[in-house]
């Protein structure tokens, strides 16, 4: 299953900035490229999910298909989105205090679960919402001390994984686990909402368990970012960017042809192995497309790649509207097209809808200033006062 163990980093919305806290500064543009490419990329990923086939069943155009989303996108764009929601986590904290961070993240926390329970079973952001108060605990902490402890719950969370696929390689040969929901034909939108109710804290609370270190480690490694102000000023880490681009790129290559590989595999084995082949390749691949695009903002040269800054600055909205339209065409209770389209018809599709939501976003922006959903969240967390923020300006948001 590809689906988020997590968009994610999600948005917020930009918190009202007062005039005594100095000068309007310019909006950087990398926090919203990634967060916007990101979005994209979690949804090429994430079709697998939504059309409902299997990675190791692909053959002809559906495996080439497969085996580029795996190398490129899986696992990459997912620990780009966690990284981003630690860095605006940390902002919001330092900047805001722990009333206000508390008070976010518990409306995350309902809006996940609305979205898990009506929309979507592969949400995130109740799980990242509630792993979000790990962070309360790191408001004094130096970037130095952030990324050592993000380095030791990384190689905790892949411990566990790979005991967890040893086990897995000492038993009996079985059938590899699909992950996927019962969508055969007849569940009406009623019986799929009952069933997700009585899922939905089981799946958080399994899911923090067995994936709570990893995501703290890309939680933690974005705050330590946030101290630093590695994407607000980029131009003051030209060496790390440098450095990432060159050793994140080809390894994380290097990690997705392994993860490749075992999704042409069908065995338990494979399946449990390819989750910390994903995780590792996706890190080193995320880092690497995090000092890549950085080097491209330094120069001036982002071209085409800045139209994906609108997108991420309405993530959470167009999150949850990717959730829409794919249940609409794929689950049973309308288009029904959920295990009849193989990963090359769904990877196009996801392409085409995230790079509509481009020019819809930026549309938006113009006209609104910010996105539905993050005027929604804006106006429930800081009050109804609470004005619209020029799109000029610049601060470390929350993205859940």
């Amino acid at each position: 299953m590809t689906a988020p163990d997590p968009t994610a980093s999600l948005p917020a919305d930009v918190a009202p900035v007062p005039a005594e806290h100095g000068p309007v500064r310019e909006r950087s543009a990398l926090p919203d490229v990634l967060r916007g490419m990101a979005l994209t990329g979690i949804l090429v990923v994430n079709m697998q999910d939504f059309a409902g086939f299997l990675e190791w069943q692909q053959h002809g155009l559906d495996n080439v298909v497969q085996v580029v989303t795996d190398v490129l996108a899986n696992g990459r764009f997912i620990s780009i989105f966690a990284m981003l929601f630690g860095w605006g986590a940390a902002g919001l904290l330092a900047r805001q205090g722990a009333g206000i961070f508390v008070r976010r993240h518990l409306l995350l926390l309902l809006i996940g679960a609305l979205h898990f329970v009506l929309v979507w079973h592969g949400d995130i952001i109740s799980n990242y919402a509630l792993l979000a108060g790990f962070l309360l605990f790191t408001a004094r902490l130096t970037a130095r001390a952030l990324l050592t402890l993000g380095v030791a719950l990384g190689a905790w969370g892949q411990w566990v994984w790979l005991t967890s696929a040893l086990a897995a390689f000492l038993r009996p040969e079985r059938p590899r686990f699909a992950g996927l929901p019962d969508l055969s034909a007849g569940h009406s939108y009623a019986a799929l909402v009952a069933e997700r109710a009585t899922e939905f804290w089981p799946n958080v609370i399994d899911g923090n368990w067995y994936n709570g270190p990893w995501l703290l480690c890309l939680f933690f490694l974005g705050a330590a970012a946030q101290r630093t102000g590695l994407l607000l000023r980029p131009h003051e880490h030209v060496l790390l960017l440098r450095r990432l681009a060159v050793v994140g790129i080809p390894l994380g290559l290097l990690l997705g042809l392994a993860l490749a590989y075992l999704n042409t595999r069908g065995d338990q084995a494979a399946g449990a192995l390819a989750i910390p082949v994903r995780m590792s390749g996706g890190l080193a691949g995320a880092l690497g497309y995090v000092g890549l695009i950085g080097l491209l903002t330094v120069a001036g040269r982002l071209g085409p790649l800045r139209a994906f800054a609108a997108s991420g600055r309405v993530a959470m909205s167009n999150y949850l509207a990717q959730s829409l339209v794919m249940t609409t065409l794929f689950y049973p209770y309308a288009g029904g097209l959920s295990g009849q389209v193989g990963a090359a018809l769904s990877v196009a599709l996801a392409l085409t809808l995230g790079l509509l939501q481009l020019p819809i976003s930026a549309w938006w922006l113009r006209h609104f200033g910010t996105g539905p959903m993050e005027w929604l969240v804006r106006t429930l967390v800081y009050g109804p006062s609470s004005r619209t923020p020029d799109v000029s300006r610049q601060t470390e948001d929350v993205r859940s």
